[in-house]
């Protein structure tokens, strides 16, 4: 898995890529979050257009982004997740824990209903 971070209008966009499935990436990913925290930035979509594939510990990983950034007085939504992740998402429950959209436009105006 990899992921780029770009600024849209009042929150950040991280885009995975690939595979999410926890391991090396949870760091990387963590470092980043905290980084944007101390830039003042605690608002985050996770557009998952580009993933194939994310099992348990991928999950885990945006478990951990969303109480990393809800600790810091944001928040951490979904936008594109595939029907296979979404089923995994209402499956495991995660679905009533996170704010998950259709489209990234969708979850990016959300936060401009706060």
């Amino acid at each position: 898995m990899s992921f780029k971070v770009d600024e849209r209008y009042n929150c950040v966009v991280i885009t995975f890529k690939g595979n999410v499935m926890g391991g090396p990436e949870t760091t990387t990913l963590n470092e980043q979050l905290h980084s944007l925290i101390d830039d003042g930035k605690n608002n985050v979509v996770v557009d998952l257009s580009k993933v194939k594939f994310m099992n348990s510990s991928g999950l885990g990983m945006l478990i951990g982004a969303l109480t990393t950034m809800r600790n810091a007085g944001g928040d951490l939504r979904i936008s594109n997740a595939s029907d296979k992740i979404e089923s995994l998402l209402i499956v495991t429950k995660l679905i009533t824990v996170f704010q998950n959209f259709r489209t990234l436009d969708e979850a990016i105006e959300s936060f401009n209903d706060k």
